[in-house]
């Protein structure tokens, strides 16, 4: 077994792989300069960190290779879909450092409370400036924090040391875990409007980007201060940059940027803000740890056949890969819609998913189920940290989700292969007590690639599963069909496809929703620049009184 070290990495990474007696380990000081290629030529595990490029033509010179380790989170250097299709396994190392970022996050919130680096600063220059430097204690502030995954959770075990009040957002997680870590989970304007500080630990998706603007600022406790170790674009930097300028927000800590390294910057010249050049995990320790972890998942995989946070999908071989592909992204993009219709990306509502179940039925019961189930899961929980296609179930599992699954191979009429999706929620409104329902929808492939769904909590609507899709609940009354393309087409926006359904005594049933009730999925065109008249033409369709909810779900492909 040939093991390529291709950039430097800790000596306990190392000693992992020379454990294993038999096995190559070729280091990165032992490679000349443009011999990597060649020295790929008879390896089977490649070990990178960022530096180096795993494209498709440094690929083309490892025929034999069977892993590529990725020592961090991040794996933009790494050609995920060349490596598929080359049978090549792509792991990653998610929640290594999670120890250091979480450190970070409190050393950045004491710094802003205590002004340590303007401390700092001035007794250099010579000054004892000791009464303008009067600080506030973390004691019995309140934290906001957005994102409770592995870091979320660190960051929350610190801060209750410091005996502050802990409010989170993450409808990823079961009540059970934050209530473990002293969580009170509360709908995002509520962490908004309640913090006192508010710290960011989500992935960026379509939902969470410029999650911090000019009206999630506006609702927030005047004197807020923001920490972000998480992505740089969860914030619009103008509006961040105004509002530390006015005071309505008192202070700043950002580790993370949209473009980095950073050079120019509309926090430059603003006293009220910290910036560092991306620390949160640069820690001895923390890269440490994440060697160890890497070393230990590529042995496992060479040993024995173990895949363990892998960013690509499982080993299938090339007919199999073809036909299940669709059936892949068709649960994928199901998984997003329900996910978003159970309150996950609602700006208003706490939905926490407790259950996910899966029905395959016909054919589809018949073929490697595992990477269907792990596609519908990755979509429902799009945008929580670091799920992927090959992870989701294990993490979903992590967050206490109950997973369920069953195989109906024979079924009467009907599409050969379909798969029936179902949700169960509990949702809190910040005034009202808590609910709880079911999301229900049943998909299939049409013409071999297009991802269709077929019915929506019992009700038989037939649409797309792509692009950007207004999801509305109405009354089945008449006007409401003729307001909706009129309200869309005023707002500037093309209808691609107009799909409706309407409850009946059947549905009402077997899905309690009433009779009287229907359903539309409008498919709507759109750029970057028209997402403006997308938020207006929602306003204005939920100000109608006919209309009970809207949604937007903006697909992404798996």
């Amino acid at each position: 077994m040939k093991i390529v070290l291709a950039e430097k990495v800790s000596p306990a990474t190392l000693a992992i792989f020379k454990e294993e007696a038999g096995w190559n380990v070729v280091t990165a000081d032992q490679i000349p300069a443009g011999g990597l290629p060649a020295e790929l030529a008879d390896a089977d595990a490649l070990i990178v960190r960022s530096a180096v490029q795993a494209d498709a033509e440094l690929l083309s010179h490892a025929p034999k290779l069977r892993i590529i380790g990725r020592a961090g989170v991040g794996v933009d250097n790494i050609d995920a879909a060349e490596a598929t299709r080359r049978g090549i396994v792509v792991m990653n190392t998610p929640g290594a450092n999670a120890v250091a970022v979480a450190e970070f996050t409190l050393g950045l919130m004491i710094a802003m409370v205590r002004q340590i680096p303007r401390a700092n600063a001035t007794m250099h220059a010579g000054k004892w400036d000791k009464k303008s430097l009067q600080g506030t204690e973390l004691r019995g502030k309140t934290l906001g924090i957005v994102g409770c995954g592995r870091i979320g959770l660190e960051v929350a075990r610190r801060a209750r040391a410091f005996g502050m009040n802990l409010i989170g957002y993450d409808p990823f997680i079961a009540p059970a875990i934050a209530r473990e870590h002293g969580i009170t989970l509360v709908p995002i304007d509520e962490i908004f409007s309640d913090s006192d500080f508010l710290s960011l630990h989500v992935g960026l998706t379509p939902q969470t980007e410029g999650l911090i603007n000019k009206h999630s600022i506006a609702i927030m406790k005047p004197g807020i201060r923001i920490v972000n170790c998480a992505r740089g674009e969860l914030i619009v930097d103008e509006a961040l940059a105004d509002a530390l300028k006015d005071g309505k927000v008192a202070g700043a800590a950002l580790d993370v940027f949209r473009t980095e390294p950073l050079k120019e910057s509309v926090y430059h010249g603003i006293d009220n803000v910290f910036l560092s050049p991306h620390l949160g995990g640069s820690t001895d320790e923390a890269q440490e740890a994440i060697g160890i972890q890497l070393a230990n998942q590529v042995r496992d995989y060479l040993k024995l056949g173990v895949v363990q946070n892998a960013v690509n999908v499982p080993s299938l071989n090339e007919d199999e890969y073809a036909e299940l592909a669709p059936y892949m992204e068709m649960a994928y993009r199901l998984g997003q819609l329900l996910g978003h219709d159970a309150g996950v990306n609602n700006d208003s509502l706490l939905g926490s998913v407790e259950s996910i179940s899966l029905t395959y039925n016909g054919r589809l019961a018949t073929q490697k189920t595992e990477t269907i189930k792990n596609a519908a899961i990755a979509g429902v929980l799009r945008g929580a940290d670091g799920v992927n296609r090959i992870n989701a179930a294990s993490v979903a599992v992590e967050r206490g989700i109950r997973i369920t699954e069953d195989k109906r191979e024979h079924v009467a009429g009907g599409t050969g292969a379909t798969l029936r999706l179902s949700l169960h929620w509990t949702r809190k409104d910040s005034s009202g007590p808590a609910a709880e329902g079911d999301w229900t929808g049943l998909g299939t492939v049409l013409h071999g690639s297009s991802p269709r769904l077929l019915s929506y909590d019992g009700i038989d609507i037939e649409s797309e599963l792509s692009g950007t899709v207004i999801v509305i609940r109405n009354h089945d009354v008449p006007g409401v069909i003729g307001r909706v393309g009129s309200v869309i087409g005023e707002a500037g926006l093309n209808i691609a496809s107009f799909a409706l359904g309407r409850a009946t005594s059947k549905t009402a049933r077997s899905s309690r929703i009433p009779e009287g009730k229907a359903l539309a999925l409008v498919q709507v065109d759109t750029t970057a620049a028209s997402q403006d008249a997308v938020e207006t033409a929602v306003a204005t369709l939920r100000a109608s009184e006919s209309i009970e909810s809207v949604r937007v779900v903006q697909f992404g492909a798996l």
